[in-house]
């Protein structure tokens, strides 16, 4: 997974007219897909009824993606009520994963 800003899905959708969304759904849905979830095809977005199921999807891919660092709840209803908040949310979920851990300095005495 790439490390992205939270700003790029918050900011980004305003500007962009919300094409940023999307494009930001299947990038992120692809990368979640190389790690083994199983995401179906970001068409069904375009599709009254499917895009909720999609969502659902997705969310149990951000589930099993951050080890359960967010629920699949949590993130279903954060990206279907807040749209580009809960977005950046799930965002600030993927970079928490793949950021390199702090280096421990030695401390001398």
């Amino acid at each position: 997974m790439k490390y992205r800003s939270i700003a790029a899905p918050l900011l980004l959708p305003l500007i962009t007219f919300g094409i940023y969304s999307l494009v930001w759904s299947v990038k992120t849905k692809n990368e979640m897909n190389k790690y083994g979830t199983s995401i179906p095809t970001a068409w069904l977005l375009l599709l009254p009824i499917a895009n909720i199921v999609w969502l659902w999807k997705y969310s149990v891919g951000v589930e099993a993606f951050t080890r359960r660092g967010l629920g699949r709840h949590a993130a279903f209803w954060l990206m279907l009520l807040l749209g580009t908040i809960g977005s950046a949310i799930v965002q600030h979920e993927f970079n928490r994963k793949v950021a390199p851990a702090p280096l421990s300095l030695p401390v001398s005495a």
